[in-house]
């Protein structure tokens, strides 16, 4: 499945903006032979906004995501783009994944919240594994710091998981997580993670870009630079399921010598 990373923080603080950035570049993902689109960590909203986040924050099922099915049965993809949910008086940091004919197939709450700012704004999802079945793939979501626990990743892999989308809000320091952490994590997990990051300076952040698509032989099969951009790669079943024969990490696994990593 040919897959799309819109790196871009888009419009900070204007959901309207940041809707029509997302049509636009899912119309270029389209065109691209893309059949999904997956987005940043807070796309709709923008990251650095403050109380904003909870001002903006909608539920699952809101206008938002009304708009957001609109645009992929518009264009023909399914989408996958991160904002704030509200569900009664808590918000999360969440993920959505919207089919090609605009049915919402997955929805996924961030579990590990990275700093003051996340801890101040949000509450943390308690379900680890969401997956969804997207175009012969069981597709699975997750957000930005999660991606960093190896515990995360791995349950995601003994579920099934094939393809791993992770919008993300990485900033400098630390971006030796897209250029090193993200392929091994791929490579030690036998599955394609769609890592898709913000760029440039936003508040008090800088977000480094990088957005990669990384297969499971742990090489970026699309890597993105330091400025807005949209980059498309292939997931390949064919390859994903040779490699998963040849590597042996899952197979060798010995599960009864982990106990005290619970």
């Amino acid at each position: 499945m040919r897959t799309a990373l819109l790196q871009s923080s888009g419009r900070p603080g204007s959901t309207v903006e940041n809707l029509r950035v997302l049509d636009e570049a899912a119309g270029r993902a389209a065109a691209g032979g893309a059949g999904l689109l997956v987005t940043s960590e807070l796309f709709l909203t923008g990251y650095a906004i403050g109380d904003d986040i909870g001002r903006l924050a909608e539920p699952a099922d809101g206008d938002a995501a009304g708009a957001v099915a609109k645009t992929a049965t518009r264009h023909g993809l399914a989408v996958a783009y991160g904002y704030p949910e509200r569900a009664g008086e808590s918000v999360f940091n969440s993920v959505q994944l919207i089919s090609a004919d605009g049915a919402r197939l997955a929805n996924y709450r961030k579990t590990h919240l990275f700093g003051c700012f996340e801890h101040d704004h949000f509450v943390p999802g308690e379900q680890p594994v969401v997956q969804a079945e997207l175009n012969g793939l069981t597709v699975g979501l997750m957000i930005c710091y999660d991606v960093e626990f190896p515990e995360n990743v791995r349950a995601h892999a003994l579920a099934g998981t094939d393809l791993l989308l992770v919008p993300t809000a990485q900033m400098h320091p630390f971006q030796f997580v897209a250029e090193s952490v993200v392929p091994v994590r791929a490579f030690e997990n036998q599955m394609y993670v769609a890592y898709v990051n913000r760029v440039g300076r936003e508040g008090e952040f800088e977000f480094v870009g990088l957005s990669v698509l990384a297969g499971p032989d742990g090489t970026a099969r699309a890597r993105a630079g330091r400025a807005e951009e949209l980059v498309l790669a292939d997931a390949d079943p064919a390859f994903l399921a040779a490699s998963r024969e040849a590597n042996p990490y899952l197979k060798d696994r010995r599960p009864g010598l982990y106990g005290s990593l619970a």
